[in-house]
């Protein structure tokens, strides 16, 4: 039998996020072989994050409002800075400093991805496991670094498709200010 669990992972993470978002818009910026680096960090990431809840690192949280209430904020200010550069970003821009995020920012962004803690808290509290915290860790995991690569290889190749309709300027700013008015959103649902 399967665990419920996967449902509900591969439901919570393959629904639009800020990840969903800017893998998308990466893929149409960049294409596929160049958004990897994201991708994966993106994978392990969500991986690393949803074992810490197993471990009862939310819980630890909890216990310090203060240190909430700023990864809150953090949250909130990258998300908007990264929805600033959505707005303003040229198609293919050819400048050097022009480039996906790397394998660390993906990984490291997950630490303050509201969506991400949100559906490994849920995921930890409504489908516990039966072992002990290590193994629950490794459990949640593998199973959402497994079931979101799945996920973050569709939209990421989703968004390579889109550069063959995104061919005009025009098509492009518009997709780009929806993304980013999409992920701004996303940094006032930090504080709900």
């Amino acid at each position: 039998m399967i665990d419920p669990l996967y449902g509900f992972v591969f439901l919570g993470l393959f629904s639009p996020g800020p990840n969903v978002i800017l893998l998308t818009t990466s893929g149409a910026r960049f294409g596929l072989r160049r958004t990897l680096p994201h991708l994966f960090g993106v994978v392990l990431g969500v991986g690393i994050t949803a074992g810490l809840t197993g471990l009862g690192i939310a819980a630890l949280l909890k216990q310090a409002p203060a240190l909430e209430l700023a990864l809150r904020i953090a949250a909130g200010l990258w998300m908007l800075w990264m929805a600033w550069g959505l707005w303003t970003a040229e198609r293919r821009k050819k400048a050097e400093r022009d480039r996906p995020m790397t394998l660390l920012e993906a990984a490291l962004f997950q630490w303050i991805n509201p969506k991400v803690w949100g559906v490994a808290l849920a995921a930890a509290s409504a489908y516990p496991g039966t072992a002990g915290p290590v193994w629950e860790a490794i459990r949640l995991g593998t199973a959402f670094s497994g079931i979101n690569l799945i996920c973050c290889l569709f939209w990421t190749s989703a968004g390579a498709m889109l550069t063959w309709l995104l061919t005009t300027p025009a098509a492009w700013r518009l997709f780009t200010r929806v993304m980013a008015v999409a992920l701004g959103s996303f940094s006032v649902m930090v504080f709900l």
